[in-house]
C-alpha cells in the first residue's frame, strides 16, 4: 500500500504538470495573461498578508533559536552535522539563490537607481543608488530564506528526530490522521508540493538558459536562437545527470564547493580591481540602511497612494520564495541533520544573506560608483537587456575574457546544482519521504524538467509558468501556519519528555546532560510528575 501510495503521488504530479506545460505551450499568450491576472489580483489583495506572513516567520525563527528549544538537535542528541559548515553554506546557496545572485546582484541595484522604490528619489543620483543598495540587500536578505527555513527546520525535525518521512504531509499528518475529513489530504499536499516545485524549478532554468545564451552573445557573438538554446539546455541536462548519478556527497557537494570558491575569487577580485574603497564604503552604509529601516521596509505597503512597487517587488518576491520553500526547504532539511536549532537557524538566516549582501554590495557598489562617476552606460545596459548588464559591466575592467567565461561557468555550475538538487527533492517527495530516492525517480524527474524547458522555450510561455507556480504562495502559506503550529506542539512534548528523562537519570551522566544549567533541572523537577509524560517511553539515546 506504502508503494502504491508513493506511485500515485508520481503520477498525478507527472500528469498534472505536463498538463500544465501543454496548456502554456498550446496558448502562451492566454494561459501567461491568465496567470499573470490573476497573480496581480493576489497581490493587490493579499500584499499585506505576505509581508505580515514572511515578517512572522523571521520574528519566529529568531524567538525559537533563542528559546529553551535551541539546544534541541534535528536528531538524536548525540548526532552530528552530517557536513563541514563550508559544504553545508555552499550547498545552500546551490539550491536557494546562486544563479539569481549571479545575475541580479549587479542588474538589480542598477534597476533601482533607474527607478528608485516608491518613487521615494529622485532617479539616477546619490540618493537613488544609496536606495538601490538599501533595497537590494532587502529583497536578497533574512525575509528571502525565512520561507525556506522554517520549511527546512520543520521538515529537518520530524524527519531526523521524530523518524518520519520528509514530507508536508508527514508533518502534518497528526492533525489530518484525526480527522477523517482530512486523511485523504496528505497525497494531495505532496502533489502540490511536487507540481509547485517543478514548475518553478522549470521556469527558473528555462529563463537561465535565456540568460547564458544572453552572455553567449555578449561574450562570443553568437546567436540568440533556438539551436543553443537547445545546445545549453542539452549541456545542462547531461551535466545534472552525471552529478544525480553520483549522489549528493559526490555530485551536489563536489560542484557546491567549487562554485563558492569561484563566487569568493571573482568577488574579491571586482573587489580589488575595481573601486574598492567606494566598494567597502558602499556595503558598510548598505548593511547599516538594511539595519536600520529593517522593520518599516518589511511591512512598508502604500495604501494612501497609488503605487505598484511593492506588489511587483517586495510581495512577488515572497510569493515566489514561499512557492520554492517545499523545495528549497526539503533539500536544506537534508543537509542540515545534526545541528541544533540554533545553529540551523542562525546558519541558514545569517550565512546565505551575509554573502548575499557582500555580493551585492560588490558588484552592484562597483556598477553605481562607475555610474556616477563616470556615465559608463551600465544604467541604460541593464534597462535594454538584463541578461547582458554583467559582461558589459566586466568590459570596463582588466581581463575582460576571463571575467565573462569564470561568471559564465559559474552560473552554467549553479544551474547543474539547482536541477540536481531539484531532481533529488522532488524524486524524494515522490518515494514517501525517502532520503535515498531510487536513481530511474531522479532521472525521470530530470528528463521531465529538461522537456518542460524546451517546449516552452520553443513555444513561449516560460513566464506564464512562472507566474502560475507563484501562485500556489497563497494555499501553501496557510499551509506553514499550520506546520508551525505543529512544531511547537512537538517540541513542547519532546522537551517535557527529555527534562522528565533528566530528572530520572540525575545523579548519573546522562547523554547531553552538559548542556543543563540550574534552572533547566529545576524546570525538569516540575514537569517529573506530568502524567502525558510520566507514561512516555524515553529513548536514551536522546538524551537533550
Amino acid at each position: 500500500m506504502a508503494n502504491l501510495g508513493r506511485q500515485r503521488v508520481f503520477l498525478a504530479s507527472a500528469l498534472i504538470i505536463m498538463a500544465l506545460v501543454g496548456t502554456g505551450a498550446a496558448f502562451p499568450d492566454r494561459f501567461g495573461t491568465a496567470a499573470n491576472t490573476a497573480l496581480d489580483a493576489i497581490g493587490r489583495y493579499f500584499g499585506w498578508f505576505y509581508l505580515f506572513s514572511v515578517f512572522g516567520f523571521v520574528i519566529f525563527l529568531i524567538a525559537l533559536a533563542l528559546s529553551k528549544y535551541g539546544k534541541i538537535r534535528l536528531g538524536p542528541q548525540d548526532s552530528k552535522p552530517s557536513y563541514s559548515f563550508f559544504s553545508w553554506v555552499a550547498m545552500l546557496l546551490a539550491a536557494g539563490f546562486g544563479v539569481g545572485l549571479v545575475f541580479y546582484g549587479m542588474a538589480e541595484p542598477m534597476t533601482h537607481f533607474l527607478h528608485p522604490p516608491f518613487g521615494d528619489r529622485d532617479p539616477e543620483t546619490a540618493q537613488a543608488a544609496r536606495y538601490a543598495i538599501q533595497y537590494s540587500f532587502f529583497d536578497w536578505g533574512i525575509h528571502q530564506w525565512a520561507a525556506f527555513s522554517i520549511v527546512g527546520l520543520i521538515i529537518a525535525y520530524f524527519q531526523f528526530r521524530k523518524g518520519q518521512a520528509g514530507l508536508v504531509s508527514s508533518v502534518l499528518s497528526s492533525v489530518t490522521a484525526k480527522r477523517p475529513g482530512l486523511r485523504k489530504l496528505g497525497p494531495a499536499l505532496d502533489v502540490f508540493a511536487v507540481v509547485a516545485t517543478i514548475m518553478g524549478v522549470a521556469t527558473s532554468i528555462g529563463l537561465a538558459v535565456l540568460q547564458i545564451n544572453g552572455g553567449l552573445k555578449s561574450v562570443f557573438g553568437v546567436e540568440e536562437s533556438a539551436f543553443w538554446k537547445f545546445s545549453i539546455m542539452g549541456a545542462m541536462f547531461v551535466c545534472y545527470m552525471a552529478s544525480a548519478w553520483g549522489g549528493l556527497d559526490k555530485g551536489i557537494k563536489r560542484l557546491s564547493n567549487i562554485n563558492l570558491v569561484l563566487c569568493f575569487a571573482l568577488m574579491l577580485y571586482v573587489l580589488v580591481t575595481g573601486p574598492t574603497l567606494a566598494i567597502l564604503r558602499t556595503i558598510t552604509l548598505g548593511i547599516g540602511d538594511y539595519l536600520q529601516h529593517f522593520i518599516g521596509m518589511s511591512l512598508r505597503t502604500s495604501p494612501f497612494e497609488e503605487s505598484g512597487w511593492a506588489r511587483n517587488w517586495t510581495v512577488f518576491y515572497w510569493a515566489w520564495v514561499i512557492a520554492w520553500s517545499p523545495f528549497v526547504g526539503t533539500f536544506v532539511a537534508r543537509i542540515s541533520r545534526g545541528r541544533t536549532i540554533k545553529e540551523y537557524v542562525f546558519g541558514v538566516l545569517v550565512m546565505p544573506p551575509l554573502l548575499a549582501c557582500l555580493w551585492i554590495g560588490v558588484f552592484g557598489g562597483a556598477a553605481l560608483n562607475m555610474e556616477l562617476t563616470g556615465d559608463v552606460g551600465l544604467a541604460a545596459a541593464t534597462d535594454h537587456n538584463i541578461t547582458s548588464a554583467l559582461f558589459q559591466m566586466f568590459d570596463l575592467m582588466p581581463f575582460t575574457p576571463v571575467l565573462s567565461i569564470v561568471a559564465l561557468l559559474l552560473i552554467f555550475i549553479f544551474l547543474v546544482t539547482s536541477a540536481d538538487s531539484a531532481t533529488y527533492i522532488v524524486a524524494q517527495m515522490t518515494d514517501g519521504g525517502s532520503i535515498n530516492p531510487p536513481l530511474y525517480k531522479r532521472i525521470s524527474w530530470g528528463l521531465l524538467i529538461a522537456a518542460i524547458c524546451l517546449t516552452l522555450l520553443i513555444a513561449g510561455g516560460l513566464k506564464g509558468l512562472q507566474s502560475a507556480s507563484v501562485l500556489s504562495a497563497l494555499p501553501f502559506t496557510f499551509i506553514l501556519y499550520g506546520m508551525v503550529f505543529v512544531l511547537l506542539k512537538e517540541l513542547r512534548g519532546d522537551r517535557k519528555a527529555m527534562l522528565t528523562a533528566l530528572y530520572r537519570r540525575h545523579g548519573e551522566t546522562p547523554v547531553g546532560a552538559d548542556v543543563f544549567e540550574a534552572d533547566e533541572l529545576a524546570e525538569a523537577d516540575r514537569y517529573r510528575r506530568a502524567p502525558e509524560v510520566v507514561n512516555r517511553r524515553i529513548n536514551p539515546r536522546e538524551g537533550f
